[in-house]
């Protein structure tokens, strides 16, 4: 059991700093932060869990069911990931490209310490055993550092390597062009990966730096022992409350430019564009079809279809699915039967899966997997993993990937453009210089 005791406290930067910088004595540390920015059906500000009561870390292999037991054994918070390479549990498909992050396929934990920012209250939900170190915790966070990442966010030049050269990308997306036109398949989300090897990043400055110059509603900073995430992403994956599930697909992108005039008519564009209108009708529609696999019969709906959403550093198309199920649907079989998720994929969802594993040069992992939480009612909410910076800091190396969705439209060479638009933000925090 969990007691929350609340106090009043406006969310601002610094303490965002102050919180992260006081749980870095723990090996488990996950941070979900909204931005305040103004996304549909966000719940809260921002969530921090903190320390270890228990854990599960595990390959594909059976593991969205030794999620649904570790989820029963500990009926209370749980804070994780799902690697993309969980297709592997659900379908008859490897992952045999290059794995230079090495992170574990799937990893969840039951936190010591779960703190909630919500509508200017700093809640602390803390078991029963540890509800006296309440006051002792709130003092430590208030006279915690805050985290000065201006200037430079690592001490050592990063060269960024891509795992895919221009040419070779190109070549790749007419492969999956023929497929398109010979009827295999008619989208599919190919992804390419920038790398660097021998690094040493100090991960608090690396994360704020990030977020920084993104300000997206699904930021996240992740610490699991070694392996650290800090993601910008845009994109919900899934979320639920009650027996209201909601699917949040991106698909669709336009840079922003710094003439506000320019970039309203990026905006009027983006809105008229044929192609990317039809990726992003494309995945609705696959995400509506999941999304009846287990919705209660006729509740299955979307709210808003193609509406463009601004962040810091491009336009997206976003649509919002949403449906009921019933209240006593495991929440775990509401992952199962929609991972990964269709904007990542593509459509026919197994084919392209089968597809873009045998084009790509590097296994995705954690990459276009998701990030969030179960609360012991059994909502939950995870993000899309893109937009994102992979650190295994035991093997010193880092890694980032972009991609895009191709169609029968698609042209390699503005495909490979917008790729490099997408890696703007991590290239920059990495390299240490504007682009």
């Amino acid at each position: 059991m969990r007691t929350t005791i609340s106090f009043k406290h406006p969310l601002d930067e610094a303490l965002k700093m102050r919180l992260l910088s006081w749980s870095q004595n723990e090996n488990e540390v996950l941070w979900l932060d909204s931005n305040a920015y103004p996304q549909k059906h966000q719940q809260y500000q921002a969530v921090l869990a903190v320390g270890c009561k228990a854990s599960m870390c595990t390959d594909f292999h059976n593991a969205f069911d030794k999620l649904q037991d570790f989820q029963k054994a500990t009926q209370d918070w749980i804070f994780g990931y799902l690697s993309y390479d969980l297709k592997n549990d659900l379908e008859d498909l490897e992952s045999s490209n290059a794995d230079g992050a090495a992170f574990p396929e799937m990893y969840f934990f039951q936190p010591k310490k779960v703190l909630i920012l919500r509508d200017n209250e700093l809640l602390f939900l803390y078991p029963d055993e540890l509800i006296g170190e309440v006051a002792a915790d709130r003092d430590a966070i208030a006279n915690a550092q805050p985290i000065n990442w201006t200037g430079k966010t690592n001490d050592h030049p990063i060269k960024i390597r891509l795992r895919t050269g221009k040419d070779h990308y190109i070549k790749k997306v007419s492969d999956l062009l023929h497929h398109i036109h010979r009827g295999d398949i008619y989208e599919a989300n190919f992804c390419q990966e920038f790398y660097a090897e021998g690094v040493l990043l100090d991960p608090l400055k690396t994360y704020f730096h990030l977020n920084s110059i993104s300000k997206a509603p699904f930021s996240t900073f992740m610490k699991f022992g070694p392996y650290f995430a800090f993601s910008a992403s845009p994109e919900r994956y899934l979320s639920r409350k009650g027996q209201v599930v909601i699917s949040q697909p991106i698909k669709g992108t336009a840079k922003r430019l710094p003439n506000p005039e320019a970039d309203k008519e990026m905006v009027k564009a983006l809105q008229h564009n044929p192609k990317e209108l039809s990726e992003n009708i494309m995945i609705t529609d696959l995400v509506r079809n999941d999304l009846s696999r287990f919705a209660i019969p006729g509740s299955v709906r979307v709210e808003e279809l193609c509406k463009v959403y601004s962040f810091e550093q491009v336009h997206q198309l976003i649509s919002t699915i949403s449906c009921k199920v019933p209240q006593e649907t495991p929440s775990v079989e509401l992952l199962k039967k929609t991972f990964p998720m269709g904007s990542m994929t593509g459509a026919p969802k197994l084919s392209a899966m089968k597809i873009i594993e045998r084009l790509e040069d590097a296994k995705r992992g954690l990459y276009s997997g998701a990030i969030g939480y179960m609360d012991p009612q059994g909502d939950f909410d995870f993000n899309v993993v893109i937009r994102s910076i992979l650190y295994n800091q035991q093997k010193k190396y880092v890694s980032f990937s972009v991609g895009g969705a191709i169609t029968a439209n698609s042209d390699p060479e503005s495909e490979y453009e917008e790729c490099l638009i997408k890696a703007k933000a991590m290239r920059e925090v990495l390299e240490q210089r504007n682009l």
